[in-house]
């Protein structure tokens, strides 16, 4: 199948303002691309494109004073199951790990492992290593926290969405990853599309989504605790650490967010 996805951004800046953006589609999506993401500036400056330390695609900017608007549209070619669920997949010990994984063992900005540690291995030290433990981890999470974006606030960490048991799906993925690493399972953060395919509306307003993967198995494996069952049409723009990371704009100076839409929906092939 084909998925058409996009976004339009507007913000009112009161002086030309320093921009980075990372609204594209994944490269490791870069295969299935029909269409290109290609972001569009309204009025029109010149941007140029970066790969940061993570792999993601930056987009780098000056936004004039006044409104801006920031909007890209593509789509892409999806297999259209739901995600992957391997019982089997098992951990790692700590010392035959690939280099690159252990930096997700690390505490981040978003996630306290020093604090959580010892909750983690209250929590799951009795369940499986491997897939089960990731489950159930994110089974706990899903039943723990409440969504609710009037408890959203983009300072909030794992250890205060555990405290608080209230918040969106970023708050689901930082506490579920925390624990992760915590129990020596290197973990990232993931943001990108989530469709509605295949399930049962009524629907809110989208908004870009945040999940984590696991390092199992010799691989990395797509875990979702805000909404704990397979989905299909699951796109990825960014990974990183935590949602420091992957933010989808980063903006040096004042503004003002004041119109924002995300879609994404099945396309006629």
């Amino acid at each position: 199948m084909q998925i058409a996805v996009g976004y339009e951004l507007f913000y009112e800046f009161p002086q030309p303002t320093p921009m980075l953006m990372m609204v594209n589609i994944h490269a490791s999506r870069a295969a299935d691309i029909i269409v290109p993401d290609i972001p569009t500036i309204t009025p029109a400056v010149p941007f140029a494109t970066y790969h940061d330390g993570f792999g993601n695609l930056c987009t780098r900017l000056v936004a004039p004073a006044g409104q801006v608007r920031i909007a890209g549209a593509g789509t892409v070619r999806d297999h259209g199951l739901p995600d992957l669920v391997d019982h089997n997949a098992w951990q790692h010990q700590v010392q035959d790990l690939p280099e690159d994984t252990l930096i997700y063992l690390l505490g981040s900005r978003y996630c306290e492992t020093d604090e959580l540690t010892p909750i983690a291995w209250q929590l799951f030290a009795h369940t499986q290593p491997g897939w089960a433990r990731v489950q159930a981890i994110c089974d706990w999470v899903h039943n723990h926290i409440k969504f609710d974006y009037a408890h959203a606030r983009p300072t909030k960490t794992a250890l205060q969405a555990y405290h608080e048991g209230t918040g969106v799906c970023r708050d689901y993925a930082h506490l579920a990853l925390t624990f992760c690493r915590c129990l020596n399972i290197p973990a990232r953060y993931c943001t990108g599309y989530l469709s509605d395919l295949g399930e049962v509306g009524p629907f809110s307003p989208m908004d870009f989504a945040g999940w984590f993967e696991a390092y199992l198995n010799n691989q990395w494996i797509m875990f979702d605790p805000r909404n704990n069952t397979p989905r299909k049409g699951r796109i990825l723009i960014a990974r990183g650490r935590d949602a420091t990371d992957v933010a989808i704009t980063n903006t040096f100076g004042p503004n003002i967010l004041t119109g924002f839409t995300v879609w994404t929906h099945q396309s006629p092939a």
